[in-house]
């Protein structure tokens, strides 16, 4: 499998949020706006690239009967360290996001990355399918986002393209996420059917 593919599988094929629906908290809580959607999938995927290396560097020296909890303890250290540096250089994304970073840590896709392909793999195709993964959910955000700022506040990344009388409250509000995750998941496979 060339990393190309593997790249192309995460973002297609493996998406996390149109295909495999994982880690839906952060995906309905954060997308309020397309700026909130682009910066949790960052961080998710700079979490989940430096994890995917690090498990596959350890992965022969790591027990078994002490797998898991090894990788979740590399998580919460790059977790960490991703909190810090947005409180001391992004503090309007670290008000935006708040509570959702730590909450990384319990991501469904990166515990399922480690587990599923980083153990199994190398560190460089560890890599290329942590930034293939983060790049489809990064992409999941931010459509989503776009999707929810655009009808509930008429603007995108906070350019106003839509007059104040046009606004559709609901899709800021926690309704307006599941119903625009539906319309857009139901693209999405209305799309791969007709291939």
């Amino acid at each position: 499998m060339s990393y190309i593919s593997i790249i192309k599988n995460g973002i297609v094929k493996e998406n996390p949020t149109f295909v495999l629906m994982l880690g839906m908290c952060p995906t309905l809580a954060t997308t309020t706006s397309a700026m909130n959607g682009m910066s949790m999938g960052l961080a998710t995927m700079a979490v989940l690239i430096c994890t995917n290396v690090v498990i596959s560097c350890l992965k022969s020296v790591t027990p078994d009967k002490v797998r898991i909890p090894v990788f979740i303890v590399v998580i919460a250290a790059f977790v960490t360290l991703l909190q810090l540096v947005i409180k001391a250089f992004l503090p309007d994304i670290d008000a935006a996001l708040g509570l959702f970073i730590p909450l990384i840590v319990v991501n469904c896709i990166i515990l399922g990355r480690a587990e599923g392909f980083a153990s199994k793999n190398s560190p460089l195709a560890s890599f290329f399918d942590g930034i293939g993964i983060g790049l489809g959910f990064t992409l999941g955000l931010t459509l989503l986002g776009i999707c929810r700022e655009l009808l509930g506040s008429g603007s995108i990344f906070g350019l106003t393209l839509l007059p104040e009388t046009y606004n559709i409250l609901l899709f800021v509000l926690p309704p307006g996420a599941f119903i625009m995750l539906g319309f857009l998941i139901a693209i999405v496979n209305q799309m791969k059917s007709e291939k």
